[in-house]
């Protein structure tokens, strides 16, 4: 973050100082949520929740480093008072991003896989200058701001998640931080409880290119018909990823190896004008080789938007695609492949769920376990969450997958999940055994009493079912 006084911070969210607050004292690091976190010369921000208070927990802040607090009311510490810490945040970050006119704002938004793909890009655009990029999925009215205020005068990216619960979020997030670059990587049926249809998931998620600038750059998945459709509400030019003849950028002889990372040679399509003619790695069917460090083929779609976004600001293909090959996930929950002393491998993607991302990671357990001599594959799967009217119908369809699969064993947890447990039963067991377990615990106690070496397990399910429990319990497992 750039440095403010208090006396100017103040002034900036329209708040007030303390009482024995100095105007002069200078916040010199980020803003930050968690008292825990060591933030020298930080901003902590003191939210009044439903659970928790975080002014009870202002002076523990303090004492660790921070250089004084935001929130709500006077605690006794250096402090800028608002009536909405919330709006504060935000008027904040519009500020901090208007004096860093050197910075390149990328915003990216998606019905899944954001997380995955802005680790990914936020780690290839590092090779080409200071990026900052959303930790976890801080992608909200809270989080975003976070984001932008951990950028500072030396940031030349910087990478913003954006998630909507409905038509206006990615409007406002767009007008907290206005982005220059918008990429949209799919609709799906994530939300579809909330949005009401993929259609008006559709209207909202396209809130983001409508934003951009007309010398901005619109990046869209040409697989996708919803998202295509998204190119006649923006000004700026487009730039399309896939695999259908219409993309742009595109994936080329695509194999998965026996760890489940996707190969491919990325290729820039020769049937459109080169982006920049004068710089041949940019010219008519350009093309690179990348290995994925990542697991899933899904992620080769990930991928293909970041070189997107990569080359559609002047990157070359070769640079583009060996930043892809180094890069490594991050977030924890997402598609973490952890191999045991015992030689179980378990995949811990329990963060959270839709159909599109289930069906993803079904497949990739599928080739982990079938690479492997006597190898089980084992799917711990509970409930998808906000799927509204779709819900029986998605989580049936998941279960039959599965047997469809292959897949040896299927848990799945909770009376929420049970239509995965009765959709394996409709397909035939096909040599599969299912269960329905009713919570976590029992989930865990079924795979210590039933695991053997050399095993292979995903784990998943909406956040709000707690199966990342199950996977940390199976990490931490002596055996």
């Amino acid at each position: 973050m750039i440095a403010l006084t208090l006396g100017e911070l103040a002034r900036i969210v329209d708040g007030e100082l303390a009482v024995g607050t100095d105007p002069a004292l200078t916040v010199t690091g980020p803003a930050f949520l968690d008292s825990r976190e060591l933030v020298p010369g930080g901003l902590f921000a003191a939210f009044d929740g439903e659970q928790v208070d975080g002014h009870d927990y202002a002076a523990a802040a303090i004492e660790a480093g921070a250089a004084a607090m935001l929130g709500s009311r006077d605690v006794g510490v250096p402090a800028v008072l608002v009536a909405d810490v919330e709006q504060a945040l935000g008027r904040l970050a519009r500020e901090v991003l208007a004096r860093l006119p050197r910075t390149t704002v990328i915003a990216l938004t998606g019905s899944s896989g954001k997380t995955s793909t802005k680790d990914l890009l936020g780690q290839v655009l590092a090779g080409h200058g200071p990026t900052v990029f959303t930790k976890g999925s801080f992608n909200n009215e809270k989080g975003l701001p976070l984001t932008v205020l951990r950028a500072d005068e030396d940031t030349r990216f910087l990478v913003l998640e954006m998630g909507a619960r409905g038509i206006g979020h990615i409007k406002f997030l767009c007008e907290l931080a206005p982005p220059s670059v918008g990429l949209v990587l799919n609709v799906g049926t994530a939300h579809v409880g909330e949005f009401g249809s993929k259609e008006q998931t559709a209207l909202a998620k396209g809130e983001l290119v409508e934003s951009l600038p007309a010398d901005g750059l619109a990046v869209l998945n040409a697989d996708d018909p919803l998202v295509a459709e998204m190119r006649s509400r923006t000004a700026a030019p487009v730039l399309t990823f896939g695999e259908s003849d219409a993309a742009r950028v595109r994936a080329e002889d695509v194999e998965l190896d026996e760890n489940g990372f996707a190969h491919f040679t990325l290729v820039l399509s020769a049937a459109n004008a080169p982006l920049s003619p004068e710089k041949p790695d940019q010219a008519d069917g350009a093309s690179a080789p990348v290995a994925l460090q990542v697991v899933g083929e899904h992620n080769v779609s990930n991928a293909l938007a970041v070189a997107a976004v990569c080359i559609g600001m002047g990157m070359s293909v070769p640079d583009v695609a060996a930043g892809l090959s180094a890069a490594r996930a991050l977030s924890g929950g997402r598609m973490a492949v952890t191999t045991r002393p015992d030689g179980v491998v378990v995949i811990d993607d329990a963060y959270n769920a839709n159909p599109e991302s289930v069906r993803a990671g079904l497949k990739a357990l599928a080739i982990l376990a079938h690479s492997r001599p006597d190898a089980r594959s084992w799917a711990v799967l509970g409930q998808m969450a906000e799927l509204g009217d779709r819900s029986v119908e998605e989580h049936d369809a998941i279960g039959r997958l599965a047997v469809r699969l292959r897949i040896d064993r299927l848990v799945a947890v909770g009376a929420e999940a049970a239509m995965i447990h009765a959709g394996a039963g409709h397909e035939g067991s096909g040599g599969q055994d299912s269960a329905l377990v009713a919570d976590p615990d029992e989930a865990i106690a079924l795979l210590r009493e039933q695991l053997r070496p050399g095993d292979v397990v995903l784990v998943k399910a909406s956040n709000s079912v707690g199966l990342r429990r199950v996977a940390r319990a199976l990490l931490e497992d002596p055996q």
